[in-house]
């Protein structure tokens, strides 16, 4: 039985307003390989068209894009790098979901544009 850390940082992205924020709801989780784990961010913006990105970061790596999620008029907005990775968004919520292996020990980042 393997213990995982999975930590989160924001990101924020180009044309983000100043009042435009994003921010884990949870910095660390800690699951064991095989359980389902769920990533939350708030957020808020201006704007009724919002796009929601994940990405995560192993050390001394490259960041990872995960998905994006389109929320609010955007809802339809979708498209996944990999099936394991599931997103939902509301107005002012994002979740990313996934059955936890020991090689997902990674930083994860919600973004916005």
């Amino acid at each position: 039985m393997f213990l995982m850390l999975l930590t989160l940082k924001e990101m924020y992205t180009t044309g983000v307003f100043a009042a435009d924020w994003i921010k884990p709801d949870d910095l660390s989780v800690s699951r064991t390989e095989g359980e389902s784990v769920t990533l939350k961010c708030s957020y808020d913006s201006s704007s009724e068209g919002i796009r929601l990105y994940w990405y995560r970061q192993f050390p001394n790596r490259a960041l990872q894009y995960l998905l994006l999620r389109g929320a609010r008029s955007w809802s339809s907005d979708r498209n996944t790098a990999d099936s394991r990775f599931e997103s939902t968004a509301s107005r002012s919520h994002t979740e990313l979901t996934f059955t936890v292996r020991l090689a997902d020990t990674a930083l994860y980042y919600c973004g916005t544009q």
